[in-house]
């Protein structure tokens, strides 16, 4: 029997990987394709679909996807996707929302993003990283996804995080392609801006920063100083994160980290610094460590729009369904 989904905000680049993986899914299938809009063909939307797969984009409202649909994924900005959430879980649709709406607790949203409007449910939201909240995430009803950047920085932070010397703060770099901005055009995503050029934007102010920090605190009892800076390159998707840290003991990090992810799918250790290529189309998270005493540096890449965002999303959605977690999930990396 198959799990029928619905997919809202289908118009930007996550909307359009749910569409290429749901499609093919064994489990799920897609009877509901919203944008704020509407009345528009898939194709006009996403011309690469046309000859692949087509519906007929209707004008997102929760009372007719809850007639037809099991589960909504919601790739809608923050505050919008709120009120969808809101109106979907009363009509006992499971959602699985990819905006920041639900990610954070309620001092720490408002502080960063606006006034929530949603805060009944807010507290029984689950933060959808699986390799921490496996269990939490097949009960949920509402699942909030992780960021990009988040995703990366806390895979890489998780396994020390009993180690870290709480007296030096964490310096996150990472780096992302573009596709992470979206699809509205701005001076800064330009092609004559970007052409071999590279450049940090909201450094250490960036709204992943509590994020990030808060789900650590929630992982160890302990407030660490995360110093967070992100940049843009010229490539079209792809992130690498580089963290830097100090040890409160001299341990085997290459023994500690594969022993903390020896048992799950989507982790990929390496021996050798990860690269952006390896990931790219795939729902793994690669991760490199190397030491020097005290001092560490660990390295994970990950495609920002699927494991950052949709194919992560669609993992979240198996687990809630009671599917296998990789069912329907993409592994081959688009190389070269």
């Amino acid at each position: 029997m198959m799990t029928k989904v619905a997919i809202i905000g289908a118009s930007g680049y996550t909307g359009l990987e749910l569409i290429k993986i749901l499609h093919s899914h064994p489990k799920f299938e897609i009877v509901y394709v919203g944008t704020s809009q509407g009345g528009e063909k898939l194709s006009k939307l996403h011309p690469s679909l046309k000859g692949v797969v087509e519906f007929d984009v209707q004008r997102s409202d929760a009372n007719k996807i809850a007639k037809v649909a099991d589960l909504a994924f919601l790739a809608l900005p923050h505050k919008t996707a709120m009120g969808f959430a809101k109106e979907l879980l009363a009509l006992h649709v499971k959602v699985v929302d990819l905006s920041a709406d639900y990610r954070l607790e309620l001092d720490a949203y408002e502080e960063f993003y606006c006034s929530h409007e949603d805060k009944e449910n807010l507290k029984n939201a689950v933060y959808g990283l699986p390799e921490i909240n496996r269990d939490k995430i097949k009960k949920s009803q509402l699942v909030a996804n992780p960021g990009c950047y988040p995703t990366a920085s806390l895979l890489g932070l998780l396994p020390f995080a009993n180690y870290i010397d709480e007296d030096y703060p964490i310096f996150i770099d990472a780096k992302s392609g573009l596709s992470g901005a979206g699809k509205k055009l701005n001076e800064m995503t330009q092609f004559v801006n970007m052409n071999e050029n590279m450049f940090a934007y909201n450094p250490l102010k960036h709204r992943h920063s509590p994020e990030i920090r808060e789900k650590l605190k929630h992982m160890t009892n302990k407030d660490f100083e995360v110093n967070f800076v992100p940049h843009l390159i010229p490539i079209t998707r792809g992130e690498l994160v580089s963290i830097y840290l100090k040890l409160n003991s001299k341990i085997d990090a290459k023994n500690i980290l594969s022993e903390f992810y020896k048992n799950e799918k989507f982790i990929r250790v390496r021996e050798t610094p990860v690269d952006l290529k390896s990931t790219a189309g795939t729902n793994f998270c690669d991760i490199f460590v190397a030491q020097n005493g005290t001092s560490l540096f660990i390295s994970s890449s990950i495609d920002n729009l699927l494991k950052g965002s949709s194919s992560g999303a669609v993992v979240n959605a198996n687990l809630m369904c009671g599917y296998e977690e990789n069912l329907g999930i993409p592994i081959f990396a688009y190389v070269p």
